[in-house]
């Protein structure tokens, strides 16, 4: 891929050029090769191309995924360590990226920066692509002045969030692919291969097992009112996104959630990673403790853990410390309670919350790697008695049928 490059020389003259690089930030460290000062770098006319930019000339708009917001960061912080001005260095990223509705967000970032507003109060226009997290340390770089290694952790902190995101998926896939197959293999049994039986068995239904009659009323139920059937399904599912959706849906729905046994052990490692790597991030980068407080509850993931810190925080907005409320919740586990407490005492509570957080993100992906290990036999048990009770029900009175014939 070619990359325009614009750099200033010690004696103040510029000099511009092409050079071939696979990404724009490695292209902005090649362009130091150039000159002293680099003053901007952006894609040569033609040499952006992809399958996202031809899907979208036809008129099908894709919105930033969390890993465009993590490549945006990564070629910022590159760019900016390299010493292009964020200016430029947003001007070239929007050039190269595929998806309009993206390119639109940072192009209105470009001027807003341009305009003469701060960084962080530009990216707050956009609380739909960019998360409270994100533009808090953003704001507490621009007051400490380490702009580009703030850019640097966020980068890394996202990362971690799509590499979690991309585990949790990859082990739902596997039992998704299984319980299909397995509802298909049901319905095609009783809707397509057992009716054929039906003409066999007329007339002689006192000799058939329960187990048959039970098969035999279903297949014709399924026949009969199949439209039913596929809208009572759709209705259901319809019905429980828009029920998850409400206050009282979502608190009833999170609060099952850590119940359910084989779930809930991933799932509470998930939220307490979750909430202290953005605690340890914000408490690092100097954000105030109340806001801290506020920021970690609202991207906890579940409504539970949200109350957990909001109810942390009001306390602490009353003069208490962090460890006395926590202590009187039971979502967390003793031992983290306990760390979070000398982190508090010794000064040091974002290394702690960070060292806790790669803990638990540690235990995170043993978790779903023993989950998945233990859900495939599981399921396949379960397609595997399913398909072996329709089959023995209609291998059954056959077999006992040719014993009455003999």
């Amino acid at each position: 891929m070619k990359y325009k490059y614009e750099v200033r020389n010690g004696g103040g003259g510029t000099s511009t050029g092409v050079i071939q690089a696979e990404s724009l930030s490695e292209a902005a460290n090649l362009a130091q090769n150039y000159g002293s000062y680099v003053v901007n770098v952006s894609p040569a006319d033609g040499s952006v191309g992809s399958l996202l930019s031809r899907i979208n000339e036809v008129g099908i708009e894709l919105g930033p995924s969390l890993k465009d917001v993590m490549n945006f960061t990564n070629q910022l912080a590159v760019m900016t360590k390299a010493g292009i001005n964020i200016r430029s260095a947003i001007g070239g990223i929007a050039q190269q990226v595929p998806s309009p509705k993206f390119r639109r967000i940072i192009e209105t970032l470009k001027r807003d920066v341009e305009s003469g507003k701060p960084f962080s109060e530009a990216l707050a226009k956009h609380p739909k692509v960019f998360s409270p997290l994100y533009i808090n340390m953003i704001r507490a770089s621009e007051l400490s002045g380490n702009f580009a290694h703030m850019l640097t952790r966020i980068s890394s902190h996202i990362a971690q969030q799509v590499e979690t995101r991309s585990m949790i998926r990859g082990a739902m896939i596997y039992p998704t692919i299984i319980a299909v197959m397995a509802i298909s293999a049901t319905v095609f049994l009783l809707t397509f291969v057992l009716p054929k039986f039906t003409m066999l068995f007329a007339g002689k239904e006192d000799l058939l097992p329960k187990p048959t009659k039970m098969l035999m009323a279903t297949s014709s139920f399924m026949r009969t009112y199949w439209h039913l059937l596929i809208a009572g399904t759709v209705a259901t599912i319809s019905t429980f996104v828009i029920a998850i959706r409400t206050s009282l849906g979502k608190e009833i729905w999170d609060g099952v959630k850590l119940r359910i046994p084989i779930l809930k052990g991933m799932l509470k490692a998930l939220y307490i990673t979750r909430s202290l790597h953005t605690m340890g991030e914000l408490v690092n980068a100097g954000v105030p403790m109340l806001e801290t407080l506020g920021i970690t509850g609202d991207v906890s993931g579940n409504i539970l853990y949200e109350r957990m810190w909001k109810k942390v925080q009001s306390s602490v907005e009353q003069g208490s410390k962090i460890v006395q409320p926590l202590g009187q919740q039971k979502l967390l586990p003793a031992h983290v309670v306990q760390m979070i407490a000398a982190g508090e005492e010794s000064g040091n509570l974002g290394e702690v919350m960070r060292d806790v957080a790669e803990f638990y993100a540690r235990e995170l992906r043993s978790t779903i790697k023993a989950f998945t290990a233990m859900l495939e036999p599981v399921m396949i048990v379960i397609m595997g008695f399913v398909v072996g009770f329709i089959a023995m029900s209609i291998m059954l009175p056959i077999f006992k049928m040719s014993k009455l014939v003999k």
